[in-house]
């Protein structure tokens, strides 16, 4: 119960209230009062709480008491389900997509002052699906903010990758990926039936709601389907990004016991499991170590789950007992080995939500890194996409994973074949992407030059023109000990 004390008060209510707080039950009240803590009585130790607007002073009152409201129905005009999750939005069946390579788009989560925000308010900024023409692509931005006694910023990445999950619950909606390389598709039979773009807010409100309610008192979800609107957000939200990814310098995979799994993908990739170490961020690049704890301490069932690393039985591959145990587990018995550091014996599986693809190039005796983004030719006579689906699906290929774009800068990128040495092309938007961290990175390997000796598609795309070039420049992969 709570009390909602309006108009006035005299003797008589002074001392029913008195009973109540004893009881450890809130007043809220218009009158400006002075406000009352006292620890260990009240749900919030927020006793007497002041609410002069009468239009927020129910939500204040059930924010008081600690009540959680959660809706039984998600109210979307599609069927709303984890069945769906797995679901593929084909081309031939888009009515319209956002983000992915046709299209700025992000979807960005962060905490706000409990005064800030409206709970439940959605609001969409620019053109709706219905003034959308059937398979066209636009610009999407997806801007979440929440408030709550126990949210902390460490938090925000764990909710904001649940998005993923949570619109792909709604029958005939496609998302892949994260932060500012989402992709998402709305079939022409959802959008028949009446979904539109407000509604992915409806989804995002009512889950975070439900699963995180512990956490969480207020979310409300902007979106905006405007260029101008999504480029003028961008720069906020991929500072941000920035960050998060920032918080693990200097940590190091010999200083912890402990990695985490994280299985959020297996829906896509029902074999998968990827394996996050301070020094391996996961492959989608929304995840580090602190992010999985953070999650596994919110919730100790989740998809990301603990993992001992026990006896090492290879310290150069990245192989100990403890993580083969569990990834066999959880693989269900399809994988019974992965090295963490190491592309060419066992790597580690890949789902579908990579950032980048790191594949063998045998005639330069190194690899190439190939981002999402880009869709050209590759030395390797294969685009992202014929790469992507090699990689993807839990398939455990040796030459080729998938990875987050920062683990490149990693002193663990593929440690036990030579590490950064070993690239020999990337695409001219990536390398500008990492810039000064890949030229720091070099140079402290001992290859300063490095950075320019690294191909792109401006130099060649053709495998036997690539070898000339890197002789001609002295590239390192060229003298390195035999990939194959």
């Amino acid at each position: 119960a709570f009390v909602l004390l309006l108009g006035g008060v005299d003797e008589t209510k002074a001392a029913t209230g008195g009973g109540a707080l004893a009881a450890g039950v809130p007043i809220i009240t218009d009158l400006d009062l002075p406000e009352i803590i006292v620890p260990g009585v009240c749900a919030h130790e927020e006793c007497l709480v002041k609410e002069p607007d009468h239009k927020k002073i129910v939500q204040k009152a059930i924010e008081a008491r600690g009540i959680k409201v959660k809706l039984a129905q998600v109210p979307i005009p599609v069927p709303f389900s984890a069945a769906f999750e797995g679901e593929r939005v084909r081309k031939p069946d888009t009515h319209v997509q956002f983000g992915g390579k046709y299209s700025p788009a992000f979807e960005y989560l962060k905490t706000r002052g409990t005064d800030e925000i409206e709970d439940g308010k959605i609001s969409v900024i620019g053109p709706e699906i219905d003034a959308m023409d059937e398979g066209s692509s636009h610009p999407l931005g997806i801007v979440i903010e929440v408030s709550g006694r126990k949210m902390t910023p460490d938090y925000e990445p764990i909710l904001e990758r649940q998005i993923h999950k949570y619109i792909n619950y709604a029958m005939g909606i496609f998302h892949m990926g994260q932060r500012d390389m989402n992709w998402i598709r709305i079939s022409k039979d959802a959008k028949k039936a009446g979904f539109k773009i407000r509604h992915f807010g409806d989804i995002l409100v009512a889950k975070l709601h439900d699963e995180y309610g512990a956490i969480v008192d207020r979310v409300q979800v902007t979106l905006y389907t405007a260029a101008k609107d999504v480029e003028r957000l961008l720069p906020e939200a991929r500072k941000a990004f920035a960050s998060r990814d920032a918080r693990l310098a200097g940590m190091t995979d010999e200083a912890v016991d402990t990695f985490y799994s994280c299985t959020l993908c297996q829906s896509f990739a029902p074999d998968h499991v990827c394996v996050v170490s301070p020094e391996r961020l996961g492959l989608c690049g929304a995840y580090s170590w602190l992010d999985a704890r953070a999650a596994y301490e919110i919730t100790p069932t989740g998809g990301n789950q603990p993992i001992k690393k026990g006896a090492t039985e290879d310290a150069v591959k990245g192989i100990w007992h403890g993580i083969n145990t569990f990834v066999k587990d959880a693989s269900h018995n399809r994988v019974s080995k992965i090295t963490i550091y190491s592309i060419m014996d066992s790597p580690m599986t890949s789902c579908g939500c990579f950032e980048c693809v790191v594949a063998i190039v045998p005639e330069a005796n190194g690899v190439m890194v190939v981002n999402r983004e880009y869709a050209g030719e590759t030395p390797a006579g294969m685009k992202f996409t014929t790469l992507a689906s090699s990689v993807g699906g839990g398939n455990q290929t040796p030459g080729f994973i998938g990875v987050g774009r920062l683990y490149i800068l990693s002193k663990k990128f593929i440690s036990a074949e030579g590490g950064l040495k070993r690239v020999v092309w990337m695409p001219k938007e990536l390398k500008e992407a990492l810039g000064d961290r890949l030229k720091a990175r070099s140079a402290e390997i001992g290859e300063p030059g490095l950075f320019d000796k690294i191909a792109d598609e401006s130099v060649t795309t053709d495998a036997a023109a690539l070898v000339q070039y890197l002789a001609k420049v002295g590239h390192p992969a060229l003298s390195m000990d035999p990939l194959v």
